[in-house]
């Protein structure tokens, strides 16, 4: 018989499994909101994001204090060393907006904010998301999103109608950007979710031998459909035209593609075959015709200097980024522990270009020195270990022989670090929230692919397997 105090204790247990999927199905959803107002680059909608998910915080908080199930504890305990991380670097952007450090006090207040945001976002991702079900689940709903940009942006530029979502396109017509402003920015989203994408194949790939037999499967399985969705997404990476996106993805893949066939011995061929297709099926066939050649033609094209013949400028430069990163270093050597205050770049830069830097520019575009800049060392330090800790924890899943599963999540999650860091030495993609919340996503999968659990924990019993 069932005493009332089990019978209590089920209930208990049944009505907060409800309010976590609830939660889940709303981070879930904010997940695939975020790029497309614009990428939440907005004010109201960056402060959406804010509130969203410092509500679901705190209701989460509440559901963890009454819950006693061992495997949200320790998976929690394996992020609270990162999450420090994030809760130190926002803890100095606060000391740099109270004890006036900052040179723009709004910017340093707004990016205060967001990046409380995305500390909340980290720790919600890590406190819902500890089972292998809701591990996969998140996956891909970071690859349908990504599906959906690709197939939503293509579909503009095919058509030549180039509309984002709630307006026409202003700037950069013939270039897929989704409901992106800037193509680089898509390419970067582009990049983290082809990387979930490639994660989830590889992590439900099976053991089983190749056979004939299985062919049907193949074609019409799940995996086939996930392996149509990165083809999409690839078209679209390309077709955007962005060349440190389509660089820095494919190096990426490159690296710890080959890392992960070396390391996993068994179905060494099976695994290689995936990985090249990528390359070769993709890149090389498919995307000629869809505007690889254009790409081609911009990465050829790139001029960093004057071409100057007997005095004379033949050619001049197209690519100004060098010399913004040229004029910012003094900039950084002027404050190099304390920063000009987190989100100060645009107020504090006008002062050190010289004369032929004439536009106006909000960001380095480059994210590694911006942050050096406006944090300084001392801000600069606990963000730069959380990523290369975040990436060291990708890694560890990636080389685990023991689970197929773990191996497969930790390959896309340090695919998508390594190419968005990448990607961030020539552009600002983690300036804008839709990317910058869906990397801190990113690193949380990496947690989890070492930490997650096979299965929810039952009543009374301490901790289910986790190493399945």
């Amino acid at each position: 018989m069932i005493t009332d105090e089990a019978a209590g204790a089920q209930g208990n247990l049944s009505a907060g499994l409800s309010l976590e999927r609830a939660l889940v199905i709303v981070v879930l959803s904010l997940l695939i909101w975020l790029p497309l107002p614009l990428a939440s680059h907005r004010e109201w909608s960056s402060a959406l994001f804010v509130f969203i998910v410092a509500l679901a915080s705190a209701i989460w908080s509440i559901r963890l204090l009454r819950s006693r199930a061992a495997c949200r504890i320790s998976t929690l305990r394996a992020a609270l060393p990162l999450f420090a991380l994030l809760v130190a670097a926002q803890a100095w952007v606060a000391a740099q907006w109270l004890a006036g450090i900052s040179v723009d006090t709004g910017a340093t207040c707004r990016d205060l904010i967001l990046g409380c945001g995305y500390t909340l976002l980290f720790l919600l991702i890590t406190g819902l998301f500890y089972t292998r079900r809701r591990v996969t689940l998140l996956l891909a709903v970071l690859t349908i999103s990504g599906l959906l940009q690709a197939f939503y942006g293509s579909l503009m530029t095919l058509s030549h109608i180039d509309w984002l979502a709630f307006g026409p396109k202003e700037t950069g017509q013939g270039d897929v950007t989704g409901t992106f402003v800037n193509r680089n920015h898509l390419a970067g989203y582009l990049e983290m979710t082809l990387a979930c994408g490639l994660g989830l194949l590889m992590a439900l790939r099976d053991g089983r031998p190749f056979s004939w037999l299985a062919l049907p499967d193949l074609l019409i399985g799940p995996k086939m459909r996930i392996r149509l969705a990165l083809a999409i997404m690839v078209i679209a990476l390309v077709m955007s035209h962005s060349r440190m996106g389509n660089s820095a993805f494919f190096t990426g893949l490159i690296l710890l593609g080959g890392l992960f066939t070396l390391v996993h011995r068994q179905h060494r061929l099976r695994n290689g075959l995936i990985l090249v297709s990528l390359l070769l099926i993709d890149l090389l066939i498919i995307s000629q015709f869809f505007g690889l050649d254009k790409l081609e033609d911009r990465l050829l094209e790139t001029q960093f200097e004057d071409q100057v013949v007997n005095g004379q400028v033949v050619r001049h430069e197209n690519v100004d980024r060098d010399d913004i990163v040229r004029y910012a270093l003094p900039q950084l050597r002027e404050r190099p522990f304390i920063g000009f205050g987190a989100g100060a770049f645009e107020t504090s830069f006008p002062r050190f270009p010289g004369p032929d830097i004439r536009s106006h520019f909000d960001h380095a575009h480059n994210d590694v020195l911006e942050f050096a800049i406006e944090f300084g060392l001392i801000g600069l330090t606990p963000l730069a270990l959380f990523v290369l800790w975040s990436f060291a924890m990708a890694l560890k899943a990636l080389w685990r022989r023991d689970s197929l599963y773990r191996s497969g999540v930790g390959l896309g999650a340090g695919i998508g670090i390594l190419a968005i860091g990448i990607h961030s030495l020539s552009d600002f993609n983690l300036q804008i929230p839709a990317n910058a919340a869906t990397f801190v996503t990113l690193c949380a999968i990496a947690v989890l692919a070492n930490h997650h659990h096979a299965r929810i924990a039952r009543v009374g019993e301490r901790d289910p397997d986790s190493e399945a």
